[in-house]
């Protein structure tokens, strides 16, 4: 039965169902104009009333009862045209519904709505009043709603509406330039403006649409030409030749700044669209404009690739065109990049200028040079260290240096025409840059690197921070840089330009001068507040003046320094110079990502080699002695200076069998050894034999030092050993045993006399040393100091163990036992009254160290 009433309706439902079909041809090709999209409606009905065949012809009768049932339902037909009209007024409707509440969210959304309708309505006809009414209203409701914000003291619109407003105010005010003659007729007079009849004359009927072989006769004719000219044609949607024009490189722009940020979005074509809008731009500010939206294109790329760094290739571009920006930046000074600044939103016309005036163009030029420094350092982070690649990467930091050099000079003088405290923040932040590309390198690097950047630089310009003149000496400029960011910076930046300025002290031996300013800066107490770059560069400054101390022959002072960092055995992560990755970490791969983000490229790094010899060194030069010492004091046996050095001993002296030294460590602690037994010839012979000393500056004058170092300590340690065998010891055989002056040994013995260390007398007369026995402890006694060490120890623990259990309690505790307070602190508890008088009887406080006990044999041992 279906079958057979499927072709076969009445009038009305074969009418509707072809005017649907027939309306949405219109919507789907929007070509057919009003009057014969109706003509073909009539036409369908009237077809529709003849053609009844099947089964009209036996349901006529019951058909026309139910048309006379249901004679006042009237079915109406609309037109695409009408239909489209009735959404937009639909969409103006829901905007002034959102503007009584006051929601710019719904606004936004459904005014961008309005205009794609609009579009499609005015490429049959004229664009509608209703539009332009709507339009016109909204552009006064966003001017009221400024006018309220800036006068009155409402609570502002939180930050999803304030977006939402910002976007309507910036894309309104561009969308009425298009029609701001229509406006202005509606504002004189908007009755008279709805109410009239006039019609703009109807727009042409459009050319239809070429078919395919049509477009490819097109385009074959335009290939033709492009090869008749000898050049290409860029050719875009539906083969419409592209033409770059100095009139329309800000639309272009316009467009290409749009769509940055969107996905799908094809930076290469980008760029190489922006390259031929640089060759046809005539004006600085179309340069301006270009260069700036070209180099920010660029950076895009590597957030778009897989690579974690900027490819060498684009870096290189991107770094030779920020420097065509800076020459056309101070070539015409009457154009300024700021931060803050309004953008140009004319794309028709270019900014007219009058003589002294400025534009301001919005942009930061220190953002650029920063953000091409950290590419730099990510692609050498990336690229392996022992390969020529890497050594041809470096040779790009000299255009980088040069850049950082001319957007000082160009800040410098942008804060010197306008001070403010952007643009002085933007000085230091260059300044500091320079300062740490140059703050670890030897002075004559550094010289190679200022020659080459003020020959690069134009003879006009100069730096009133670091003038020309001062170039050629290297601690002037680092002294210099370092003074103005001094004066002029806080926080942070302060604190990295002195750590530089001491690391390049320490570099250059100056020990005591970077002691001082170290001491003075304070930053050992305050390092903890500052980031993890700031004191990755503490520790590699604490390391660097420990070296200093060590090639300056200040053994103490260099073990003193380097055992924070080398006691700990985190020498390559504490520095940033590799990761530590354990089996069993709970580390994060986002956390594993921001150290290796952190981590320093290899031309920066600090020999850890070289660093472990030396602090091994120091410690054997300090621990050898002191063992010697303790053997024959058993109340000192509990001195120990580097746990680090006697753990490496011990396992040393456990093995069986011990071969000739194989490593750096090895041959360290055989030097030990040597020493130790009284050799000190052959601890020097072992110690020299390390080829890691001529990685070293003057590495002859450090293995003197060693030398010398080496006999002073052997003639202690012999003194040590063999003190409580002698009566007394000649001056002169002690010279000939260890080949030193007689009043170098004088002076050695008479410091050990003063400190203590030595229970002895110098006889001059005679040029020998008297020794003093001391009262030998007996067994008991022995036991005794035994017993007062391991109960200090224990109560050192328990100690540690209170303080960690009652650290959040200490306040609470000193409120509760405070004046007025009841309980364990008040009248019942012994403590003190309300006034704050002692009661007698009450509980006094626990003496540190152990003072509490006041007599019986132990008591009398711990004060000993």
């Amino acid at each position: 039965m279906s079958r057979f009433f499927y072709g076969s309706s009445d009038s009305e439902s074969s009418s509707s169902d072809e005017e649907d079909v027939l309306s949405g041809r219109e919507e789907n090709e929007e070509e057919s104009s009003e009057e014969e999209s109706s003509d073909e409606e009539v036409s369908a009905e009237e077809e529709s009333d003849d053609e009844e065949t099947g089964a009209n012809k036996f349901l006529k009768g019951a058909l026309e009862s139910d048309e006379s049932e249901d004679e006042e339902k009237v079915t109406v037909v609309k037109s695409a045209k009408d239909k489209r009209l009735e959404g937009l007024e639909n969409t103006i409707r829901l905007i002034e519904n959102a503007e009584k509440i006051n929601d710019w969210v719904v606004i936004s959304s459904e005014f961008d709505n309005l205009n794609r309708q609009v579009a499609k309505i005015t490429q049959a006809g004229q664009t509608p009043k209703v539009y332009i009414k709507a339009v016109a209203d909204l552009e006064d409701f966003v001017n009221e709603t400024m006018a309220k914000q800036k006068s009155s003291n409402k609570k502002p619109m939180n930050a999803l509406n304030t977006k939402g407003f910002n976007v309507v105010k910036q894309r309104v005010k561009k969308n009425n330039k298009d029609y701001a003659a229509q406006i202005e007729k509606y504002r004189e007079a908007k009755d008279d403006f709805m109410e009239s009849d006039e019609e703009e004359k109807p727009a042409p009927a459009p050319a239809p649409k070429p078919t395919k072989v049509e477009k490819i006769e097109n385009f074959a004719a335009a290939a033709a030409a492009a090869a008749d000219d000898d050049d290409f044609v860029t050719v875009g949607r539906g083969g419409k030749t592209l033409q770059y024009t100095p009139e329309s490189i800000l639309k272009h722009l316009r467009v290409i700044v749009e769509s940055r940020g969107k996905k799908n979005t094809d930076r290469l074509e980008q760029i190489r669209t922006m390259e031929k809008l640089l060759e046809v731009a005539t004006t600085p500010y179309q340069r301006i404009r270009v260069y700036m939206a070209l180099i920010s294109t660029r950076f895009d790329l590597t957030a778009s690739s897989t690579a974690n760094y900027m490819s060498p290739d684009q870096w290189k571009l991107a770094d030779q065109e920020f420097s065509s920006l800076l020459s056309v930046l101070e070539e015409n000074r009457n154009f300024v990049v700021s931060e803050g600044a309004e953008e140009w939103e004319d794309d028709e016309k270019q900014p007219q200028l009058e003589p002294g005036q400025n534009f301001y163009i919005p942009g930061n030029v220190v953002s650029y040079v920063e953000r091409l420094d950290d590419e730099l350092t990510r692609s050498l982070q990336q690229i392996d260290p022992h390969t020529a690649e890497y050594i041809e990467r470096l040779s790009d930091e000299q255009q980088l240096y040069n850049n950082i050099v001319r957007a000082q000079l160009y800040s410098e003088s942008l804060n010197a025409n306008d001070k403010g405290e952007s643009r002085q923040d933007n000085v230091n932040r260059v300044v500091i840059r320079r300062l740490e590309h140059v703050y670890f390198k030897p002075s004559s690097v550094v010289n190679i690197l200022e020659e080459g950047t003020w020959k690069a630089m134009p003879p006009q310009l100069d730096s009133s921070v670091s003038p020309r003149a001062e170039a050629g000496d290297v601690t002037v400029l680092i002294q210099t840089l370092c003074n103005y960011l001094f004066q002029y910076s806080d926080g942070i930046i302060r604190a990295r330009a002195m750590l530089c300025q001491i690391y390049f002290l320490a570099l250059h031996d100056h020990y005591y001068r970077s002691r001082d300013l170290m001491l003075m800066s304070h930053l050992t107490e305050n390092i903890s507040n500052f980031d993890v770059s700031t004191q990755i560069l503490f520790n590699r400054t604490l390391v660097q003046i420990g070296l200093c101390a060590f090639r300056s022959g200040l053994i103490y002072e260099a073990q003193t320094t380097l055992g924070d960092i080398c006691g700990s055995g985190r020498q390559k992560e504490l520095l940033a110079q590799g990761i530590i990755l354990q089996r069993y970490s709970t580390v994060s791969p986002e956390q594993e990502r921001l150290e290796r983000q952190r981590q320093l490229p290899f031309h920066m790094h600090i020999n850890l080699e070289l660093l472990e010899c030396i602090y091994l060194t120091s410690s054997m030069f300090l621990e050898v002695p002191l063992m010697a010492q303790t053997s024959s004091a058993p109340e000192m046996r509990r001195r120990m200076i580097s746990k680090t050095f006697r753990r490496m001993l011990d396992y040393n002296e456990r093995q069986v069998f011990t071969g000739p030294p194989e490593n750096t460590r090895d041959g360290v602690i055989m030097s030990a050894k040597f020493l130790a037994a009284g050799d000190w010839k052959k601890a020097a012979e072992m110690l020299s034999s390390i080829k890691i000393w001529e990685l070293m500056p003057q590495p002859e004058k450090v293995k003197e030092m060693l030398s010398a170092q080496m006999q002073e300590e052997g003639l202690r340690t012999y003194l040590f050993t063999y003190a409580p065998f002698y009566d007394s010891l000649s001056i002169s055989s002690l010279a000939v045993m260890f080949e030193l002056p007689e009043k170098k040994i004088a002076a050695i013995i008479s410091r050990m006399i003063s400190h203590e260390e030595l229970a002895a007398a110098l006889d001059q007369v005679n040029d020998a040393i008297i020794f003093r026995k001391g009262v030998e402890l007996s067994r008991l006694q022995s036991q005794i100091v035994t017993m007062a060490d391991k109960s200090m120890n224990l109560l050192e623990s328990n100690e540690k163990t209170l303080e960690q259990r009652t650290q959040g309690m200490a306040n609470a505790f000193q409120r509760e036992s405070g004046p007025g307070a009841r309980g364990r602190g008040g009248h019942r508890g012994g403590g003190q009254a309300r006034g704050g008088a002692r009661i007698p009887g009450g509980q006094q406080g626990r003496r540190p160290g152990g003072q509490q006990f006041g007599g019986g044999a132990l008591g009398g041992a711990i004060k000993a």
